[in-house]
């Protein structure tokens, strides 16, 4: 049997890469690692720490015209993960300082989150294990 497989990357499809890109560069404090148009899609690629990659896909037929849903069958949202509960109250202020509507810091058993949503309203989070 293979080994357990490591997060690789995510892919969000969006409805305006000229919109999304930017809000992404201001919250992710970096700059793409690639700019593509394969043909059937045209992708931006933002490298995160430990490896991962986030993808913002965007088709040249557009969208359906419904904003994301987590209700529907498939994503329901994406976590970006925080040393601890301090370095999550770092990005809540930093979300507020953009400006970016949020659900303020959640404390569970399981951990610490901060949900907000991206131009397409797709559900994002920062979350931090317990202490």
């Amino acid at each position: 049997m293979p080994g357990k497989p490591a997060h690789g990357h995510v892919a969000l499809t969006v409805s305006d890469l000229s919109v999304s890109v930017p809000w992404y560069q201001s919250l992710l404090g970096s700059e793409p690692v690639l700019d593509e148009d394969t043909g059937p899609f045209r992708h931006v690629v933002f490298a995160l720490p430990g490896g991962t990659l986030l993808g913002l896909h965007e088709f040249p037929e557009g969208t359906d015209g419904h904003r994301f849903d987590e209700r529907r069958i498939g994503l329901d949202h994406v976590s970006f993960a925080c040393a601890n509960r301090a370095e999550l109250a770092e990005w809540e202020q930093r979300l507020g300082e953009m400006g970016i509507a949020n659900g303020g810091i959640k404390d569970a058993g399981y951990g610490s989150g901060v949900s907000f949503r991206d131009p397409d309203n797709i559900a994002l989070e920062f979350f931090a294990p317990p202490a």
